[in-house]
């Protein structure tokens, strides 16, 4: 007999935590599902146009200092910085060259403030994370693939052409059998929960067309 009192004992002190724990949880407010996080593109590193900057700035740079000192030295200015100094103070504003000139450093300077501006690395879709300090990209011709392999996998499809732009999905199918629009409805589905699979932070919308193959 009191062998089975311990015994109850017992079990009553090992679900106290369980009861405890349980009637904490039910204070806690409830848990909402997983939002999706706004995933930005991670950003390029620009090698190439800043390696390409530096250096023709660096060069220009270097040329203007080494004609300068050579002035300081006593020897006379180049004739190519006596030529420039003249054909600036002597052309009007309204020249051709001048205003090709300008604005072929306009489109430059803008384009460098695009890539500045801009994170770069369009191949790379950005995926969905748990958390911020993650971060985790999809290629874009593997996303292509995996979206052709399943458009492949509809039946009545026998080729399709998959691509990937910022905000949408571009899909052509060549239907061999059976109607193009139930083909195309199927199409639909399949491609939508294949692009749910990808957990990409930024679904683009599907733009899905079935025709019917020409022999």
């Amino acid at each position: 007999m009191e062998r089975d009192q311990d015994t109850a004992e017992q079990t009553r002190r090992a679900a106290a935590p369980d009861e405890i724990t349980s009637r904490t949880a039910a204070l806690l407010p409830p848990k909402h599902p997983r939002e999706r996080r706004p995933a930005a593109r991670p950003w390029s590193a620009r090698r190439v146009p800043a390696a390409i900057t530096a250096l023709i700035i660096a060069a220009v740079a270097g040329i203007l200092l080494f004609d300068v000192i050579r002035v300081r030295a006593g020897a006379t200015a180049g004739q190519w910085r006596r030529r420039l100094s003249d054909e600036l103070a002597t052309r009007p504003l309204d020249d051709t060259f001048i205003q090709i000139g300008a604005g072929v450093i306009t489109v430059l300077g803008l384009w460098l403030i695009a890539l500045a501006l801009s994170p770069g690395l369009r191949r790379q879709l950005p995926l969905q994370t748990p958390g911020a300090p993650m971060h985790a990209v999809l290629d874009r011709a593997a996303a292509e693939l995996h979206m052709r392999d399943a458009a492949m996998h509809v039946p009545g499809v026998s080729a399709a052409q998959v691509k990937f732009f910022q905000h949408r999905v571009r899909v052509r199918a060549d239907v061999r059998f059976r109607a193009p629009a139930d083909v195309q409805a199927d199409l639909q589905a399949a491609l939508q929960e294949q692009l749910d699979r990808l957990t990409l932070a930024r679904p683009p919308r599907l733009d899905v067309r079935a025709r019917p193959r020409h022999k």
